[in-house]
């Protein structure tokens, strides 16, 4: 895959299969001449992809390891103190680098953690899964989840650099592709109805298909985040799906049931947030159907019961996109084009929840 740099706002994003020697070309710069190099990780990308990483950027070879289990439950201020206390303890200064290898939740809690270590030292994200390739490392957000709700402490904190290496895919699960997919559909319905219709073709359970669509959502991201760095506005077109779909996340945590993955629940918030749009926003009904057939192709319905319906309403009124109290969503006007801030009364988003199940 050719490389392709996108600026963004204070770094840069690199895609392609040399990605790695670009990031091995920056760690031998002047700029990073006294620095000690720290590595987070789960048990996961150690196993599979922090071989591959020290091969292409040996630069990394003597990079101090962090560790933790993965999985959504770990991203929390308990894990962070004791990050804070190893980086303390190996001796980590202001002109540390931390490597976050890994996907959403690595990327999310090791900026965080770096971002916070001495008011501040500097953080190169590795995604190692779709959704953090095409979401999660872009856009300079980190945080962790208090209680289990989603993101509730965080901060802007732009990295020095991210740096996506579309050989990882390979390593991935269908089920985390799905995941990813998600938030590349997402783009594709809040920002670009011709990218929609590749969407529409495209497999997404095959890497390399995956690979050459990567760009473009970054793109969108990215242009997004721009325009509004700081979620004032504009950036709130990147939340469709995730005020159903995060409440959908925690519950599945809460329940002891199977986890959903993020973006699988997104998929099903935005299955439930179209039904949303077509009430509230005139979404047509044959976009709503094609949209509705195609999530349903590949993401399964979430299996609640009505004695679950008050629980997630109490998540969704946690969500942090609220004002006065009032549940705010991001709809669809039509495919490309959205409108947030968004208050719904209870009675549509019922609606809304039923066809998710």
């Amino acid at each position: 895959m050719q490389n392709k740099t996108i600026k963004a706002a204070g770094y840069e994003i690199v895609y392609g299969n040399d990605a790695l020697a670009v990031l091995s070309r920056m760690l031998r710069s002047n700029a990073y001449q006294n620095a000690a190099f720290f590595l987070l990780a789960d048990e996961h990308t150690h196993l599979h992809c922090w071989p591959r990483l020290v091969t292409a950027v040996p630069e990394l070879e003597n990079a101090e390891l962090l560790l933790v289990e993965s999985g959504e439950e770990w991203k929390n201020i308990a894990i962070c103190t004791q990050l804070w206390r190893a980086l303390s303890d190996l001796g980590a200064d202001r002109q540390s680098v931390l490597i976050n290898l890994g996907g959403g939740v690595i990327g999310d809690m090791g900026g965080f953690v770096a971002a916070s270590f001495k008011r501040g030292i500097r953080f190169i994200h590795v995604p190692t899964t779709l959704l953090a390739m095409v979401d999660a490392s872009i856009g300079g957000k980190v945080g962790i989840d208090l209680d289990m709700l989603k993101n509730q402490v965080g901060a802007f904190a732009p990295p020095e650099g991210v740096f996506i290496w579309p050989a990882f895919l390979d390593t991935l699960p269908e089920e985390q592709l799905l995941s990813g997919f998600a938030e590349m559909v997402k783009h594709a319905l809040v920002a670009d109805p011709e990218y929609w219709k590749a969407i529409l073709h495209t497999d997404p359970k095959d890497p390399e298909a995956l690979a050459r669509l990567i760009p473009r959502s970054v793109e969108i991201k990215n242009e997004i985040v721009r325009a509004d760095p700081t979620e004032k506005g504009h950036r709130k077109l990147l939340n469709f799906g995730h005020t159903l779909g995060h409440a959908f996340e925690t519950w599945s945590f809460e329940t002891g049931t199977t986890p959903i993955l993020h973006g699988h629940a997104v998929a099903m918030g935005m299955l439930g947030e179209c039904e949303l749009s077509r009430y509230q926003k005139g979404f047509s009904d044959k976009d709503l159907e094609t949209v509705k057939a195609f999530l349903l192709q590949h993401y399964r319905p979430v299996n609640f019961h009505d004695t679950d319906i008050n629980r997630l309403f109490e998540l969704m009124r946690h969500d942090k996109k609220n004002k006065g109290g009032k549940i705010c969503f991001t709809l669809l006007k039509a495919i490309g084009e959205g409108a947030t801030d968004e208050t719904v009364n209870p009675e549509t988003i019922l609606k809304g929840l039923q066809v998710c199940r």
